[in-house]
């Protein structure tokens, strides 16, 4: 089992900035790949990023590119999404997920995700 918990969602206006967080805990955290993923209202769920365990590959949707930036801090079980230039279309609940493929497909485990509202 490994345990997601998600934090540092908001409201902000068009062209601001968020730092979203995931701590991860339970089976093998720390050598996972992390990514995230998000759903807006009556959409279905997307792939935003992807890095890989060490923090040296990463990937991302085309949507994003440019904009949001994962990393990760392994000696804090940890993986951040750095998003800037927050558009309205980038509103969402956003979720953790543990060893998402390289291909953007998710792994069997999610966070509760954490809500990210953008103004216009």
């Amino acid at each position: 089992q490994v345990q997601l918990v998600e934090s540092g969602g908001g409201l902000v206006p068009a062209g601001g900035s968020l730092r979203l967080s995931c701590a991860a805990s339970g089976r093998t955290a720390r050598s996972n790949a992390m990514g995230w993923f998000r759903q807006a209202p009556r959409k279905e769920r997307e792939f935003v990023a992807r890095i890989s365990w060490s923090g040296l590959t990463t990937i991302y949707a085309d949507s994003v590119k440019g904009r949001f930036t994962i990393s990760r801090d392994n000696a804090k079980n940890t993986v951040y999404l750095q998003m800037n230039n927050l558009k309205p279309e980038d509103t969402a609940v956003y979720y953790c997920n543990a060893e998402p493929t390289r291909d953007g497909l998710p792994g069997d485990y999610w966070g509760q995700g954490t809500q990210v509202t953008v103004s216009s």
